[in-house]
C-alpha cells in the first residue's frame, strides 16, 4: 500500500517493527521514568509551588493548569529523543540506513517508519503522564475534569508527529553529533519553559504573539482544552497550525535525508 509521498506502508512498517523489536529488550528499564518524571514535576511544581500560586491562573487550580502542559511536553520528549541521538547513531555510525536502502525500501519509507516509531514513543511517554494525571484526579486533585480528555491520545499523536518531523529535519541537516547540545539547549529547553506550561505566555511583552509561532505552545493549548473541556476556536486554530506545519515538514524531510545519505 502506498501513501502520499510515494511511501510504501509495508516497508515503513518494517522499519517501525525493527525499532519495536529492539525496544522490547529494554522497555523494563525505560518505562518507569515515564511515570516518575511527570509525578515529580506535578508534586514539586503543582502541589509545592502551587501552594504559593493559588487558584488564579485562567480560573483553574495550578496543578490542573500545568498537568496537561506536562503531558504535551512528555509527548515532545518522547519524539525528539528518538529522532535525534538515536537516529543519528543509526544513520552515521551503525550505517543502518545504508542497509535499509539496499532493500526495496526507499529513504522516504525509512523516514516514515522512523516517524511512526517516534509517535509510538510519544504515546508511551504520554500514557505514563496520563496515568499520573488520572491517578492524582482520583486522589482528589481535579486535573482531568471533562470527558473530552479521551481525545488526549490524539493530541499526543499530533505532537509526536510534529516534533518527530522537526527532529528528523535537524538530524538530516547536521554532520556532527555534538550539535545536538544546541538543539536541546536553544530549542527544546526554551520550549519547555516558555510555551505556557507553567504560566501564561501573556505575562511576557508580546508573549502570545511570539509564542504563537512556536510548536509546543499549540500542543499545550490543545491538551489543556481537552483536559478541561474548554473547547474554543483558538484550540481548533492550534490544531490547524500543527497540521499545516506537519504537512510542510513531511514534504521536506525525505528530500533532506536523501541528500544526507547518498
Amino acid at each position: 500500500m502506498r501513501l502520499p509521498g510515494d511511501i510504501d506502508l509495508g516497508a515503513a512498517t518494517s522499519v517501525w517493527w525493527r525499532n519495536v523489536t529492539v525496544y522490547k529488550h529494554t522497555w523494563v528499564k525505560n518505562i518507569l521514568p515515564n511515570f516518575f518524571e511527570p509525578l515529580l514535576y506535578l508534586i514539586g511544581m503543582g502541589i509545592g509551588l502551587g501552594y504559593y500560586v493559588g487558584a488564579g491562573i485562567e480560573s483553574s487550580d495550578y496543578l490542573a493548569y500545568i498537568g496537561p502542559g506536562l503531558m504535551a511536553a512528555a509527548a515532545m520528549n518522547g519524539a525528539v529523543f528518538e529522532v535525534t541521538y538515536n537516529m543519528f547513531v543509526k544513520m552515521y555510525f551503525a550505517r543502518l540506513y545504508d542497509a535499509y536502502v539496499c532493500t526495496p525500501a526507499q529513504i522516504q519509507d525509512v523516514a516514515f517508519g522512523e516517524l511512526m516509531w517516534a509517535v509510538t514513543r510519544s504515546l508511551i511517554y504520554g500514557f505514563g503522564c496520563f496515568v499520573v494525571l488520572v491517578g492524582l484526579t482520583f486522589y482528589g486533585y481535579p486535573i482531568i475534569t471533562s470527558w473530552t480528555a479521551v481525545f488526549l491520545p490524539v493530541v499526543v499523536i499530533m505532537i509526536g508527529c510534529l516534533f518527530g518531523l522537526i527532529g528528523q529535519l535537524f538530524t538530516a541537516s547536521i554532520k556532527t553529533i555534538d550539535l545536538y547540545s544546541y538543539f536541546y539547549t536553544l530549542f527544546v529547553t526554551p520550549l519547555f519553559l516558555f510555551s505556557g506550561i507553567f504560566f501564561p505566555t501573556s505575562r511576557f511583552p508580546y508573549g502570545d504573539e511570539i509564542a504563537w509561532f512556536t510548536p509546543l505552545y499549540h500542543g499545550v493549548r490543545i491538551a489543556r482544552a481537552f483536559a478541561s473541556g474548554n473547547i474554543t476556536t483558538e484550540m481548533w486554530v492550534s490544531c490547524a497550525w500543527i497540521v499545516v506545519v506537519c504537512a510542510v515538514l513531511f514534504a521536506l524531510v525525505p528530500r533532506r535525508l536523501k541528500k544526507r545519505t547518498f
